[in-house]
């Protein structure tokens, strides 16, 4: 049965890549049920009203229809889970980090019906999107590690101060995503429709949103600074073209977080623009993920690792071994 279920680096690289987008897409249409006012569609979990279909009303559909893409985003980190062991050649590294994501999905689940008994409290739904950024953690990692690598070219290794002024952009973007997350629970988007009573975080009163709102911009911009020099460092000390490319697409996507940031906050935070500042967001912090991983010295790899390897019987596995 592990002989039939075997797969090659290639197409473990493949589905590790479909699994990260998966989990990508998740996130987004999370942020959507929020900002339609869903999030109380169904008002129990895991039923919906009771039932095990919705009823045919537009903010129960949308809720159940997020639930219901879970569910397949978590069958499908099963499905790489199963494939990480029976890849070929098995590596250790892989199957573990594998094995996270689905019991990350399966802890959302379970954080999801808490957020939804507690209707919608800000500290379960930061919780909530928090736990999404961590288990993006690990599918970045798996999708990293499962490419094929090749050893660094002699004079193209990064000096030391160059990788932690990459690495130290992550906890800088974490950071800033919290707050982000501290202001979204204290604006008017509490994910319920009008008559739900939704508690919203106070703890400046009614200033809570302009605090939250100013120390949010402050740390973006810090980060937006630390994204920029961190670039320049990397470039003066010497790094290729391919080096400086996660720090370039990351710094994009800050500058256009700050754009949309603006824009929305002038326009009273139009619902549209929340969700496109939340899908910015979970880009910015894949790039950021990006660097870190790419801020390191690639380590040789086997050979049956080279691109274009691909599931073999452990006859051709040896011959290829003995070559």
């Amino acid at each position: 049965m592990r002989e039939r279920l075997a797969i090659g680096p290639v197409g473990f690289r493949r589905l590790t890549g479909v699994t990260l987008a998966a989990l990508t897409l998740i996130v987004m249409t999370g942020a959507a049920v929020r900002l339609t006012d869903s999030g109380l569609g169904c008002p129990n979990w895991p039923r919906c009203y009771g039932g095990t279909l919705p009823p045919l009303s537009g903010h129960a559909l949308i809720e159940f229809g997020n639930r219901a893409l879970s569910g397949a985003v978590g069958v499908l980190t099963i499905v790489t889970a199963i494939f990480a062991c029976t890849r070929r050649p098995f590596r250790r590294d892989l199957a573990w980090l594998a094995l996270v994501l689905p019991l990350g999905v399966l802890a959302q689940a379970v954080l999801g019906g808490f957020t939804v008994r507690e209707h919608l409290a800000p500290g379960f739904v930061m919780a909530h999107f928090s736990l999404s950024m961590l288990i993006l953690i690990g599918a970045v990692a798996l999708a990293w590690r499962a490419r094929p690598t090749a050893a660094t070219a002699p004079g193209t290794e990064r000096d030391r101060l160059s990788v932690w002024a990459v690495r130290a952009l992550a906890p800088l973007g974490a950071l800033t995503i919290f707050a982000g997350t501290a202001a979204t629970a204290a604006g008017p988007h509490s994910g319920g429709i009008s008559g739900d009573h939704v508690h919203r975080l106070t703890f400046e009163g009614a200033d809570t949103l302009q605090w939250a709102i100013h120390r949010h911009a402050t740390i973006a911009a810090v980060f937006g600074i630390a994204v920029v020099g961190a670039w320049l460092l990397c470039r003066r000390r010497g790094a290729s073209a391919s080096q400086q490319e996660p720090l370039v697409v990351l710094g994009v996507l800050v500058a256009a977080q700050g754009l949309v940031g603006s824009v929305q906050y002038e326009l009273h935070l139009p619902a549209d623009m929340v969700w496109v500042h939340v899908a910015l967001a979970t880009l910015t912090w894949l790039a950021a993920l990006w660097a870190w991983a790419d801020a390191r010295t690639p380590e040789p790899v086997p050979p049956l690792e080279v691109a274009g390897a691909d599931a073999r019987s452990p006859a051709q596995a040896r011959e290829l071994e003995a070559v």
